[in-house]
């Protein structure tokens, strides 16, 4: 995998006047860079998925936001404000349960809000200077997410992950895979069965991708064959993402979480959480709180397949993430090592 920019998945280009990604649907078959300049085409590429995982849309929001912002011509400063508005919420649309997309929008218009007093020239610059902030600070948090997790994992360990949430959803190196990241970094052989991942397939599409990429011992499965594998004593561990985590650490992630975290308590596997604190939502008192993206259908019946292989009367349910509560979860683990919930 080539990412874009300085060796990140996702950043400015064009001297910061454009968001440039990697176009993940195409993955495995094409490695695509995107450079989007329109409010249009940044929100369209987050909600279609071209950029996911919880920390990449933040650091993509809050680069489309400065992009979108240096655009706007109106040299009022309340008009300016007014327009700025209009993008957050905008942007907020896009996808309703990831928390770092709204944290990263309230944190560019609190960075504007900070500097109302300055020349919009000025603003423009220093939303662009936040937003660079926000993909180094992604880069460091995500290594100290690795470094805690790998604390868990001993040399030869076999783990289990979930979707996709490795260096394709991040600026580097994601949250739950970081920890095997760092492993590998440290001359560790750690194994990893990646979940397919329903009904997108990104964790046969992405993870095993990135993983095979650096030489990790990937093995891709169907999603219901995990349970299978910890009543053998496979696994050793599980490592999830999260994309909101409420206040009494119930997390949403990728659907198909919840029955691991069953399996994975019935079978005494130990099963983490791997998320920056900027993914948990105190407005959450719990996962109930949590709002669920339910998506088209034809993610199930058509997306990956030449024809239809459903009955077209048919109807569907596909929501986008599940809850995982609080007492099914071993650990959370975050940058701050000294992390309790």
């Amino acid at each position: 995998m080539n990412p874009p920019l300085n060796g990140r998945t996702l950043d400015f280009d064009r001297d910061g006047n454009c968001l440039a990604i990697i176009d993940q649907t195409l993955l495995p078959n094409e490695e695509k860079i995107l450079r989007l300049e329109t409010k249009e085409e940044i929100f369209e590429a987050i909600r279609s998925l071209r950029v996911r995982g919880a920390p990449a849309i933040g650091v993509a929001a809050a680069i489309g936001f400065a992009v979108t912002a240096g655009g706007i011509k109106n040299n009022d400063k309340r008009a300016f404000f007014n327009e700025l508005d209009s993008l957050k919420e905008y942007f907020a649309a896009c996808r309703p349960t990831a928390r770092n997309l709204f944290w990263a929008l309230e944190r560019m218009r609190g960075a504007a809000e900070n500097n109302k007093n300055a020349e919009i020239e000025d603003i423009k610059q220093l939303l662009k200077d936040e937003a660079e902030k926000i993909i180094i600070e992604d880069i460091e948090i995500c290594r100290k997410i690795g470094e805690n997790g790998a604390a868990l994992l001993n040399d030869g360990d076999t783990i289990l992950t979930h979707c996709n949430a490795g260096r394709l959803a991040a600026v580097e190196y994601g949250t739950a895979l970081a920890p095997v990241y760092i492993a590998a970094e440290r001359g560790m052989k750690i194994k990893v069965y990646a979940d397919e991942t329903r009904p997108l397939l990104q964790g046969a599409r992405l993870t095993a991708y990135e993983l095979c990429e650096k030489g990790i011992d990937t093995t891709v499965i169907c999603d219901n064959m995990a349970a299978s594998l910890m009543a053998k004593g496979t696994i050793n561990a599980i490592f999830v993402g999260a994309d909101r985590i409420a206040a009494n650490g119930d997390a949403a992630n990728k659907i198909g979480t919840l029955p691991l975290a069953i399996a994975a308590k019935y079978f005494g596997v130990p099963f983490y959480v791997c998320a920056p604190l900027s993914t948990f939502d105190k407005n959450c008192l719990s996962g109930a709180d949590i709002i669920i993206e339910e998506r088209s259908g034809d993610e199930i019946s058509t997306l990956h397949y030449k024809e239809r292989k459903t009955p077209e009367n048919a109807k569907y349910y596909n929501p986008a993430f599940d809850v995982t509560p609080r007492g099914l979860i071993t650990a959370i683990i975050t940058e701050d090592i000294g992390f309790r919930i």
